[in-house]
């Protein structure tokens, strides 16, 4: 699948303290920019995963199909991935006291996560990541109770619906 997506790979940019005038963190020493020219508009999240795990560095990646580019970052287990824009619009402002800093809020700006609400982006990603499961089943519930002939199981489902629903509403509300 690797072979049949990604055509070719390059380091493209270094963002450190030999590049700009920031401050290094701890956890962060620098964080590269991957261009990766796809054969296919899509590129599978896995393949992405498997770089990011397999390169132990913080990377943002460029994935280019034709004139058209999406950005990709690594974090929390999850590949967050923004929408498609042509190549030459692309800005991404580098915000923040130090690498850490500019790291996070690069991320929640590929992934469109708010964090003016002063939560921990991790954080933010995993229960983001949790109402994606739950608002998924409740509409795959919601399929199976229209095609479900049997009054009582029909009924089952609808609770179930509405227990999902609520705790929907308790994850986005908390």
């Amino acid at each position: 699948m690797f072979d049949e997506q990604i055509s070719r790979m390059a380091i493209v940019a270094e963002i450190s303290p030999q590049t700009l005038a920031i401050a290094a963190s701890e956890e962060v020493l620098a964080v590269y920019v991957v261009h990766v020219a796809l054969k296919v508009p899509d590129c599978d999240k896995n393949n992405i995963a498997m770089l990011s795990k397999l390169i132990d560095q913080r990377m943002l990646f460029v994935l280019q199909h034709g004139d058209n580019a999406r950005l990709a970052a690594y974090r929390t287990g999850k590949v967050l991935v923004s929408d498609s824009k042509p190549q030459g619009d692309w800005v991404l402002p580098l915000t923040g006291l130090d690498l850490e800093a500019i790291w996070e809020n690069a991320i929640a700006q590929i992934g469109g996560i708010d964090l003016s609400d002063g939560k921990d982006l991790d954080t933010t990603i995993i229960e983001s990541d949790r109402r994606d499961k739950v608002a998924k089943k409740i509409e795959a519930l919601e399929k199976k109770a229209m095609s479900e002939k049997q009054p009582r199981r029909k009924w089952e489902l609808a609770e179930e619906i509405k227990k999902l629903k609520t705790e929907l509403e308790d994850t986005k509300n908390g």
